[in-house]
């Protein structure tokens, strides 16, 4: 048997894709169109495994899917593949709204024309799983509960509105067209091959080349804080378990405020690798003009997780970051290699 993956060369994607044959043998075709956040560097430790397979393409191309579909009859989809960054989102939405919401569409057709040819039981084993976000829910009031999966859907950024269309998509598939599909909703993830775009790389890397450390307004902006292993555990809870046309809420139990978390980082850095004028990395924090529509908090209820699949995160806060913290701390080539334009030339030649 097999499993399709897409966007498995991304943050979240390419930690499911080490995970999982970290613990199977059962092989992934990690399909992945390389855009700036999707990493080649992120699966240099499967070269040669002939358990993993990697194809460039685009969701969106649903006639290359097809052929995958055909080719390696995998058993399941799980669809990371997505545009991610909110402030991306702000300045150009199109690349959010082509990738989340029509490649979803393009890939979901793709998948129910294959799922219409199978019979007897791998028709009935198949399944969808759809990768989403907290941040469809929208923004939370300080004292307000947290996300449960029966919270409306309110979102409040390009990004957000993207992925909640495609929520809808999924569900819509599995009610008009039977399709057997599951949806996880996770909560801010932190970890190993991370894009240094988001809040906790952008520090770290910021941090040890001696630049300025940047908050957006008051930096008192609370998310819930999810280690990358944690939700691929839950993704696999769900893939193994998961009740066809439900969705389930993935998060850490972790509500901390951005410039808590700055703070947390510096001290951490402190310890494990001082500036060399001892001074605390603290004094490179920067405030800057917040984004626009920032929401000021998102908090997970995973409690329907844990009570119906028996899940629940295997990391606190305090030992997931400093997993964190001492991953990058052993990788200083990773980023430089990532953001460098070689990279990106290597990429364009490779895939000519």
């Amino acid at each position: 048997m097999t499993i399709l993956v897409t966007g498995g060369a991304g943050f979240i994607g390419s930690n499911f894709v080490l995970d999982w044959l970290a613990q199977s043998d059962e092989p992934v075709v990690n399909l992945d169109k390389l855009t700036y956040a999707g990493n080649l560097e992120n699966l240099r430790g499967l070269e040669g495994d002939a358990r993993h397979v990697f194809v460039r393409a685009d969701i969106g191309d649903q006639e290359r899917v097809a052929q995958l579909l055909a080719e390696y009859r995998p058993r399941a989809i799980l669809n990371f593949a997505a545009e991610s960054h909110v402030d991306r989102s702000i300045l150009g939405p199109g690349e959010f709204i082509q990738t989340n919401i029509v490649g979803t569409f393009n890939l979901l057709e793709a998948a129910r024309a294959y799922w219409g040819g199978l019979e007897g039981d791998a028709r009935q084993a198949f399944r969808f799983l759809h990768v989403s976000t907290d941040e469809v829910y929208g923004s939370l009031e300080a004292q307000a509960p947290a996300f449960t999966e029966q919270h409306r859907y309110e979102p409040n950024s390009p990004y957000s509105a993207s992925k909640a269309a495609s929520d809808h998509l999924v569900r819509a598939y599995h009610h008009t067209y039977g399709m057997p599909v599951l949806t996880t909703n996770c909560s801010n993830n932190y970890g190993p091959y991370h894009f240094p775009e988001k809040l906790i790389p952008l520090v770290i890397h910021n941090a040890l080349s001696g630049k300025a450390l940047p908050i957006y307004g008051d930096g008192q902006q609370i998310r819930d804080w999810l280690y990358v292993k944690d939700h691929c555990s839950a993704i696999r809870r769900v893939l193994e378990a998961g009740v066809l046309g439900e969705t389930y809420n993935v998060g850490g139990w972790n509500e901390k405020a951005n410039l808590d978390v700055v703070h947390t980082l510096c001290a951490i850095l402190d310890e494990l690798q001082p500036r060399a004028d001892a001074q605390s990395y603290e004094t490179q924090i920067t405030f800057v003009k917040d984004r626009p529509g920032h929401d000021k908090r998102y908090a997970i209820d995973a409690g329907k997780l844990e009570r119906e699949l028996g899940w629940k995160p295997a990391e606190t806060f305090d030992t997931g970051i400093r997993k964190t913290v001492q991953w990058y701390l052993a990788n200083p080539g990773w980023v430089q290699n990532i953001t460098s334009g070689n990279y990106r030339n290597w990429v364009e030649k490779q895939y000519a």
